[in-house]
């Protein structure tokens, strides 16, 4: 078959046998699934960018599973920041507070926002994210990943045959742009010593990768989201934002940023920065509405205390950081968005009193 299915499974940090069993589980039915190749990688989110998984992933021309144990939002911006493009691919097998969210209605005004995603259209092919959490059964996890293999596929017919007959730079090539030239490419990557080989797996086969990357603390933007509005870059003081030619907002040095420290992803107002490992589910990635009924939702999911302010509790967590880092704390003076400064000047809407009336109720 020219053109498969990929199953990647991202193995959790830690080597509970119960997790591991299900893992072992799932990649051993899924490649008897027809059309299938099995990738097993460590953990999505501590994976080096020049590291062989991931070069191994960029070389994946067609479209991709992932399972992993992180929320499926943020499994999909980690490979998207890494260079492994694709649209959102539906899923059945999800939690049931994500099917209630998922009936909300949308904020008209949310829609009117240009989002950074739009700008740079991603490649036509599917990336499917399943969070191993949802559900302990293999069995209902295979019969997802066999309805989705029988879905059709999308990769264009260039992209197909690199897949069946790779050349030296296919690894190079960010996932869906199968027609770039490949002058464009200087050189491949190199992991442990040696070439990074592209990603023809056999069918039925699964594939591992014996990587040993360190647990690593850092921000994943959901580019669906941003609107580049900087706020995070003006509020991090650890040098971990960055802007690409276009002056279009990153994470450029994302070991920079300090571990446990989530306070950029309290004062986004559009919720689109994930700390993938944060207990918070707002924050690590779990789909909820960015404008939904204009809350804050930082201050639902992020501020630990509930009659503490989520922009003072960034302030706080930042301070704390600055002090581990040996430098003065800065509390409220520096990088505060302008928006929490302007918010207390505009009237009040229906909502806003409603909320109110809610909070003094004291429940």
């Amino acid at each position: 078959m020219s053109n498969p299915l990929t199953v990647v499974i991202s193995q959790g940090q830690s080597r509970n046998p119960q997790k591991r069993g299900l893992e072992q589980t799932v990649a051993q039915q899924a490649a008897e699934i027809d059309g299938v190749s099995v990738l097993l990688i460590p953990h999505l989110y501590d994976l080096a960018a020049t590291g062989e998984s991931l070069a191994t992933l960029r070389s994946i021309p067609g479209d991709i599973v992932v399972l992993s144990w992180v929320y499926e939002r943020a499994a999909h911006w980690i490979l998207d920041r890494n260079g492994v493009r694709g649209q959102v691919g539906e899923v059945m097998l999800v939690r049931e507070e994500d099917d209630d969210q998922a009936s909300e209605e949308e904020d008209p005004q949310e829609n009117e926002k240009e989002r950074v995603a739009e700008l740079v259209p991603r490649p036509a092919r599917m990336i499917y994210g399943l969070d191993f959490r949802v559900t302990e059964s293999a069995d209902l996890i295979v019969t997802e990943l066999q309805r989705i293999a029988s879905l059709p596929r999308t990769t264009e017919k260039s992209a197909a045959a690199r897949f069946a007959q790779p050349t030296n730079t296919t690894s190079l090539r960010l996932a869906g742009d199968a027609d770039s030239d490949d002058n464009m490419l200087a050189a491949a990557p190199k992991t442990n010593g040696h070439t990074a080989e592209p990603a023809l797996f056999g069918i039925g086969a699964v594939t591992k990768i014996d990587e040993s990357p360190s647990r690593r603390w850092y921000p994943v933007i959901d580019f669906s989201r941003c609107t580049n509005c900087m706020e995070c870059i003006d509020f991090c003081l650890f040098g971990v934002y960055g802007v690409d030619t276009v002056e279009t907002i990153l994470v450029e040095q994302p070991d920079n940023c300090r571990k446990g420290c989530p306070a950029c992803s309290r004062v986004c107002p559009e919720n689109a920065i994930i700390f993938p490992q944060h207990k918070s589910p707002g924050i690590a990635g779990a789909p909820v509405e960015a404008g939904g009924l204009k809350i804050d939702l930082s201050k639902l999911f992020g501020a630990p205390d509930a009659d503490e302010d989520p922009i003072a509790t960034a302030a706080r967590e930042r301070d704390e950081q600055l002090l581990l880092a040996g430098r003065a704390t800065v509390g409220l003076e520096v990088g505060i968005p302008k928006r929490q400064t302007d918010s207390a000047d505009k009237p009040k809407d229906d909502l806003d009193n409603l909320l109110d009336e809610l909070d003094g109720l004291d429940l």
